[in-house]
């Protein structure tokens, strides 16, 4: 037997991504956003309120980074989630985060997050809270890179957002790998 919920917004894993922007005199802001995912093989879609000092900012410089939440730095990015840039003009500073320049955007990259989209802006509705960017690069630190210099989940330890209790997961084990060994169905 299912029980019903109507429409929800709920989906697992559901990425928790931390959107950077620099404002028109280059102070860092950043804003944590769990309502988003891949679209096309260049694009991201998030859904941003048009209120967000981040939205601002990457409206006036079209750019903007999309770093994953780690459960190393949790309450950091969960910080930037709830606390505005309108109210609180260093809330960057204050999660303890360094911004460092893009080379690919007129965005910053957040040192402490080990792995991040560089994105610019391909359109935004305010009446939907609709934003579409395009990837121009994905950059990960060292220190989550494999033996063969791809990402680990299992170093990265990102979180996922728990949209029912509205809390945090860390992305878990491994299962199966797709698209090569793929996952046999039992008889």
């Amino acid at each position: 037997m299912r029980k019903n919920f109507g429409a929800k917004p709920w989906t697992y894993p559901q990425p928790v991504f931390i959107v950077a922007t620099y404002d028109e005199q280059g102070v860092p802001d950043a804003m944590n956003a769990a309502w988003g995912g891949i679209d096309y093989d260049d694009r991201i879609n998030l859904c941003l309120s048009a209120g967000h000092k981040t939205v601002g900012n990457l409206l006036a410089t079209k750019a903007f980074t999309v770093s994953m939440a780690t459960a190393d730095r949790l309450a950091a990015c969960d910080y930037v989630g709830i606390v505005s840039g309108n109210d609180v003009p260093d809330k960057f500073a204050k999660t303890g985060f360094h911004a460092v320049k893009s080379e690919f955007v007129k965005a910053p990259l957040i040192e402490e997050l080990p792995m991040a989209l560089e994105c610019e802006l391909v359109s935004y509705d305010p009446a939907t809270c609709h934003l579409v960017g395009r990837i121009v690069n994905v950059s990960a630190d060292e220190s989550i890179l494999d033996e063969k210099g791809k990402i680990d989940p299992g170093k990265l330890r990102p979180v996922s957002f728990d949209p029912v209790h509205n809390g945090y997961l860390l992305v878990g084990e491994r299962v199966g790998n797709a698209f090569k060994d793929g996952v046999a169905l039992k008889d």
